[in-house]
Parts: C-alpha cells; structure tokens; sequence
C-alpha cells in the first residue's frame, strides 16, 4: 500500500513540475520576446533556468532533508539525459543544425564547467577525505553562475533584435502571473518527487544514486526533453541546442551551487566513487557531442541514434552495478 502512494505522489510530483516548467517556461518566453531578446539567448538563459528549475528544486529540497547523494546524482543524471537522449532524440526526428557561435563560447564553457565540477569533488576528498561539494566549493560555482548570467545579458543588449521563432506572447502581467505559477508548482512538485523516490528506493532496495540516475533524472529532465523537441519541429536548433547547454550549465552552477552552499553535499563511500565515473562519463560524452556537433556544424540522424543508444547501454550498467 505504501509503495502504490508513493507511485501515485511521484506521478503527481512529475505532473507538477513538467507543467510548472511549462508554464514557466512560456511567461519568461513571453517576457523575452518582449524584451526583444534574440532566440539563442532565451535558450541560453531564461528557457534553460526554466528548464532546470525541477532540479533546483529536487536538489535543494534534497540537501535540506540532508539527502545529499540525490543532489549530485540528479545533476549528472539530468546532464547524462540532456545530451544523449535530449539533443539525440532532437537530432533523430531532424538532423539538427548547430549555431556556430555556441560552439566557440558556450560549449566549451558546459565542457569546462562539468571538468570542474569533478576537480571539486576530487578536491574535496582529499581535504575532507570524502567525496563531494563543500560549502566553499558551492560559493564559487554560484558566483561563476551569476558571473554566466551577467555575460549572457551583456551579450543579449549588443544584440538586441526582434525575438525569432513561434513564441507564445502574452502581455507582461499575464507572462509574471505564469512564471509565479511555475515556481509553486514547480517547488511542490519538488518536495513530491524526493519524498516518493526516496520512499520508493528504499522499498525497492535501491540506492539514491541510482534513484538519482534513472527516475529522478528523467522526470526532471522532462521539460528540456519536450522543449528541443517543439523547438526542433519549429526550425528553432538555436532555442534546442541552446536549451540543452544552458541546462546543463545550470544544473552544475546554479543548482550545486546553491544546494552546497546551504548544505556541504558529502558522498559516502561506494556513492562518491559512483559519482565521479558518472560524472566522468558526462565529460565523455560532452566531447562526443561537441565533436559530432562541431563536424559540420550539424547532427546528423545516426549521430542522434548513437547519442540515445549510448544513453541505454549506460542505464543498464548504472542498474547492474547496483545489483550485481
């Protein structure tokens, strides 16, 4: 009977936040749009920030309860998702073109970001001797988020122009009424989320890494999931590409910035080794992604199903080393 509610909340928890993001994610577009803030901005900024919002708030209301190794998991699990089966799945439906200018500063930026985030968590073993984020480590990887925040502004007012794209506008009050909505759906459908998996790993004798990985990854990664993919279908690849480096750029500065710095997120033994070959494997497959995309520019069908193929074969191993 237990384990039927905390299905049954989980559904509700995801409910909440996919149409929290939703709803988030159209206000501040609305806003943009007004604003005249190119596409590629909106993916880099205000529809990523949306998009990542249900791990901020998973990840926050995980290293509140003390629930640390979800935090971490969520990150590099939702980061995982958004290149393989986000941008491959994008790139499956419509070879998809790449904006030359992401592949010279916010790529290799997410690129350098994720190899960071692993430095800190090694560098945190050796002072701490375990495995994680320490509260000084969160300070810094916030400040570089706002310091990311201020550059993409900077960039958006050199290049102010009529927003491009299919963008859903409202007027300014009904677009702030939608993203105040988000974020309490988004914030509930948090607290629903952790509680429900956490109940159900345990019941299922799982570990939070693994939780973090599979169920929580893909709930939360959800919204950028259906945001490339109606972004691809409307010739949008700045908004889809941009959405997923933005994301992830997010989850690591932003959401890991400001759990560690209200909480130090500390990894315990068999978690900590487990987060860094994760993490390592996100850093792989980040360059695979920057290589197949910086090719020609594009990414092609094969590329995409490739992408997605060596997203399964990780799960099933992410799934065996927790039981075998």
């Amino acid at each position: 009977m237990e384990m039927i509610k905390n299905i049954a909340v989980l559904l509700v928890g995801f409910v909440l936040l996919i149409k929290g993001a939703d709803f988030f994610v159209e206000g501040s577009s609305s806003i943009a749009k007004l604003l005249k803030v190119p596409s590629v901005i909106i993916g880099l900024t205000i529809v990523a920030i949306g998009t990542s919002a249900p791990e901020l708030s998973v990840s926050i209301t995980a290293s509140l309860a003390g629930n640390n190794a979800l935090s971490i998991s969520n990150v590099i699990g939702s980061n995982i998702f958004n290149l393989l089966m986000v941008v491959g799945i994008s790139a499956i439906m419509l070879p998809m073109k790449v904006e030359k200018g992401i592949m010279k500063k916010e790529f290799p930026m997410m690129l350098a970001v994720s190899v960071l985030m692993i430095g800190m968590l090694f560098i945190t073993k050796l002072t701490d001797g375990e495995y994680g984020i320490s509260r000084i480590c969160g300070i810094v990887l916030f400040v570089l988020f706002v310091a990311f925040i201020i550059y993409m502004v900077v960039s958006a007012m050199k290049n102010r122009v009529e927003a491009d794209g299919e963008v859903k506008t409202h007027n300014m009050l009904v677009s702030i009424i939608f993203v105040v909505g988000g974020i309490a759906a988004i914030k509930f459908g948090g607290d629903f989320v952790v509680n429900s998996a956490s109940g159900i790993a345990k019941a299922m004798g799982m570990t939070d890494t693994l939780i973090g990985l599979t169920i929580v990854a893909l709930g939360t990664s959800l919204p950028e999931l259906v945001t490339s993919i109606v972004a691809v279908r409307k010739g949008e690849n700045d908004l889809a590409l941009g959405n997923v480096v933005g994301s992830n750029l997010c989850n690591i500065l932003l959401i890991l910035g400001v759990a560690g710095s209200i909480s130090p997120i500390m990894l315990n033994g068999t978690s900590g080794m487990e987060a860094m070959i994760d993490g390592i494997y996100m850093i792989i497959v980040s360059f695979i992604t920057f290589l197949f995309a910086r090719k020609k520019y594009e990414i092609s069908r094969i590329e995409g199903a490739v992408m997605v193929a060596l997203y399964l074969a990780y799960m099933v191993y992410a799934v065996l080393r927790v039981y075998i």
